[in-house]
């Protein structure tokens, strides 16, 4: 067979590919589909969603806690929190698994769409599986996964416009319209334009720099605007922002804590490569790549729910420079930006993965963790009619769930930065007497509390205070009325 005639067949497998790596994601995902349901946050955003749905109306204020009812409290992915609610009032826990596992196999595929305008496929491969493994942590049915594959489509589209030294079409515009309303990232989005938007005039001819930074600026803005149009307007930047306004309390709520390198993980490997890839290619970025691969690189060491935004950005900036490097054959052309699959392959796939779909969802009963979901020592609060109780950060999102109102829950932005702080030192242990200040001026009158809480250990001694029930999830403690009426002798 000659080259020519191998062509058209290397097209085909070429365009099929990112469907094909959508495909096989998605179904690893569903089989196993449990393992999306591991976070407690997701029983609440689903909680919030069926509230919008049911009120025609986005939250302004908290109606959950126990300790922040009445603040003000914006819902930032209530379109996340609406499709997850959807999805598991029609289907149970498989309609959130589905719905998260298309979203994050979608960003798969688009991924591998995006790099195979540079790389040849091999390589386009191994940094799309690199990046599911550094995500795969984080791939939980929560709305930052439904917002994954607009953060690739639009990290990917500036990457291609800075790659052509031009700016980005404002058709661009409706993802970040999207991107707002599935997610609090979008801030992510809109910094990127300025990082990305620095290699678009570092390749433009200097006569061109003044005419390419006003369209830069101009679609920034445009971004901006774009950015609340949502049922908040302004108050959506102002939502967003709040979250990284938690500062020393990021440090004691694990998806906001820094990387841990005293053991090997994938992303001390990620980084060892990256750093082998460097000095063994000779790489040579511009200082905006540089600058862009350092951000990513700082935000990962500092937060781990940056890792995944990590493993999707640099592989977009190191695209280009290694497909220069990396000499491709004919029958890798053509390098569209979208490559559209043949359509009677695309279909026999997609109703491949549909049938699949419907045969495993049939004879699978997906579960939430039974480790955030403390159910016999809820029905024991239940019975007592204990209102006002003092709980376990994973513990809030059930709570919530079974309509009691939680003393604290995943919504860190709602409680700020000091509450959290004291919040995390009385319950760790570190603080006893502001333990117990907290549970007097509260009122509380029980406490749900992990196994292994410091807290549960210390009530175990303190007057006034006696466990009332165990299992190995969760720990009860009410308070000994006939104990605290007897004075010390």
């Amino acid at each position: 067979m000659t080259i020519a005639a191998s062509l058209p067949i290397a097209h085909r497998q070429r365009n099929l590919a990112p469907l094909c790596a959508a495909a096989a994601t998605y179904l690893l995902l569903l089989v196993s589909g449990d393992g999306l349901l591991h976070d407690p946050d997701t029983l609440w955003q689903i909680k919030v969603g069926q509230w919008i749905l049911d009120h025609r109306a986005v939250p302004w204020t908290d109606v959950y806690s126990l300790t922040r009812q009445g603040d003000v409290w914006l819902s930032t992915s209530w379109l996340s929190q609406v499709l997850f609610a959807a999805t598991y009032s029609h289907w149970g826990w498989a309609g959130p698994v589905i719905l998260a596992a298309t979203a994050i196999a979608a960003a798969m595929g688009l991924l591998l769409a995006l790099l195979q305008r540079h790389l040849t496929l091999p390589y386009a491969l191994v940094f799309c599986l690199l990046a599911m493994t550094l995500a795969t942590p984080h791939l939980l049915a929560r709305p930052h996964v439904l917002a994954l594959p607009v953060m690739v489509g639009w990290a990917g589209a500036l990457m291609a416009a800075a790659d052509r030294g031009r700016a980005p079409s404002f058709l661009l515009l409706p993802l970040m319209v999207l991107w707002a309303n599935l997610h609090g990232g979008f801030v992510l989005g809109l910094a990127l334009i300025g990082a990305i938007g620095l290699e678009s005039l570092w390749r433009a001819a200097p006569a061109r720099r003044l005419a390419l930074t006003l369209k830069w600026v101009a679609f920034g803005l445009a971004a901006l605007v774009a950015s609340c149009c949502t049922p908040y307007g302004l108050d959506t930047l102002l939502g967003a922002l709040r979250i990284l306004s938690l500062g020393t309390s990021f440090a004691v709520i694990a998806e906001w804590r820094p990387a841990d390198f005293s053991s090997f993980s994938p992303f001390a490997g990620a980084l060892l490569a990256l750093l082998g890839l460097a000095l063994s290619r000779g790489l040579s970025l511009s200082p905006p790549r540089v600058l862009l691969i350092l951000i990513a690189t700082w935000m990962a060491l500092a937060h781990i729910r940056s890792i995944e935004t990590f493993g999707i950005l640099v592989p977009l900036v190191l695209a280009q420079p290694l497909g220069t490097g990396i000499r491709p054959t004919a029958s890798d052309a053509p390098r569209a930006l979208w490559m559209v699959p043949p359509a009677p392959a695309a279909l026999v796939i997609v109703m491949a993965v549909a049938s699949a779909t419907a045969a495993f969802v049939a004879h699978h009963a997906f579960a939430f963790s039974a480790t955030q979901t403390p159910v016999a020592a809820v029905d024991v609060l239940s019975e007592r009619r204990g209102a006002r109780i003092f709980n376990s950060y994973g513990f809030g999102g059930y709570l919530i769930v079974r309509d009691i109102k939680p003393f604290v829950d995943g919504r860190s932005e709602l409680y700020g930065e000091k509450f959290l702080m004291d919040y995390f030192a009385a319950e760790d242990g570190r603080d006893v007497a502001g333990l117990l200040r907290m549970l007097d001026d509260n009122r509380i009158d029980a406490t749900l509390l992990t196994a292994d809480s410091p807290a549960a250990q210390i009530l175990d001694h303190i007057r006034g205070w006696k466990r009332l029930y165990a299992d190995a999830i969760a720990v009860i403690h009410v308070r000994d009325e006939q104990q605290a009426a007897t004075p010390p002798k």
